[in-house]
Order: C-alpha cells, then sequence, then structure tokens
C-alpha cells in the first residue's frame, strides 16, 4: 500500500494528541507501518498544534511535506487556512466550524479573516461542520474531536467496528461510551 497521510492542526487543548493516538491505534490495528509526530505543539491552551499520522506498508518518516497530506483535519478555521496548503489536489479537508482567536487577535496586533471555510472551498474538498455544538447535544462537549474522527473515518479505508474497538482501547475508560456516540454522531455526517 502506498503511504498515506493525516494532519490533525489545531489549538492547545483540542484533544489533537488523543485524536493521532486514535488515528495512530487504527492503522495499527490494520497491519501498517505508523509513523506520529507532533511537530509544532505548545503544551498550553491557544498555541498551534500540528500532528503528522503517516501508514502504509513501510513509511520512512513522520512528517508530511507540503502538497502531500491526504487528509487534513482542522478543529479550528484559522488553522485550517494556515494549513491548507499541505493538502494533495485530491485531498479532503475537514473542519471544525469553531473560531478561538490567536494572541495577536486577543492583543489587537491582528484581525481574525472573514469567510475562511467559503475561501478555503473553492480550491479544496472541504466538509465543514460544528462539531462543537454536535458534542453539546450529546452532552459532552468535550467529544467534539472524536466526532470529527468520525467524519474523517469516511474518507480513510478502515471498518466502523475497528474505529469503535480501537476508541474503546484508546479513551479513558469512564468516556468509551460517549465517545462511542461521538464518532457514530459524526460517521453518519
Amino acid at each position: 500500500m502506498e503511504t498515506k497521510s493525516i494532519m490533525i492542526v489545531g489549538v492547545g487543548g483540542q484533544g489533537t494528541l488523543l485524536t493521532s493516538r486514535i488515528l495512530g491505534g487504527i492503522t495499527t490495528h490494520a497491519g501498517y507501518d505508523v509513523k506520529l509526530s507532533e511537530v509544532h505543539g505548545m503544551a498550553q491552551r491557544g498555541g498551534s498544534v500540528v500532528t503528522f499520522v503517516r501508514y502504509g506498508d513501510k513509511v520512512n518518516e513522520p512528517i508530511v511535506e507540503e502538497g502531500c497530506a491526504d487528509v487534513l483535519i482542522a478543529f479550528e478555521r484559522l488553522e485550517a487556512l494556515r494549513y491548507a496548503h499541505f493538502l494533495k489536489p485530491d485531498g479532503v479537508l475537514i473542519v471544525n466550524d469553531q473560531r478561538i482567536d490567536p494572541m495577536t487577535v486577543v492583543t489587537g496586533a491582528a484581525e481574525y479573516p472573514e469567510g475562511i471555510i467559503e475561501d478555503l472551498s473553492k480550491k479544496y474538498k472541504v466538509i465543514s461542520l460544528d462539531a462543537m455544538e454536535e458534542a453539546k447535544k450529546l452532552g459532552n462537549s468535550r467529544v467534539f474531536n472524536t466526532i470529527i474522527v468520525g467524519v474523517a473515518a469516511k474518507h480513510m479505508d478502515f471498518a466502523k467496528e475497528d474505529w469503535l474497538e480501537v476508541i474503546e482501547k484508546t479513551v479513558p475508560p469512564k468516556t468509551i461510551e460517549i465517545n462511542k456516540k461521538a464518532f457514530e454522531a459524526g460517521f453518519v455526517f
């Protein structure tokens, strides 16, 4: 199998690490060689976090080069805009339609761009949803990232049952059921 590249971008505290562990888990479960890398991570909330997951028969390095990501998962609109150039021409961009102002916007040094999703849709295949709102409907806003994993799962080559099994093994035990519900909510999107 040709190497596939997934990129997860977001803001510190949004669950990018758990998401990459689920993606790493599903690819390992399927028997692929997997490399993960968090390259720009800042532990504090508000900092930009970028995680790469690459899998295939043999993966030499974890870093995804510009124009090479099969799937780009963005937990926030501005992060989608910032990293969209990493997507392949036929790749898919999954965007959580949420705005989190970076420090430059908070301090007034910059303005948050308008029309991000519309602009990205002119150039890329974009799937946009308000996963935070969907998670609130489930009663737990913290599972919005698992909803997005459910959306992404439809663009990857793994059985739904395998995803659910990996989620069960990866998330904290007391959150298994809510995370499975969140995955299902995203999977039907």
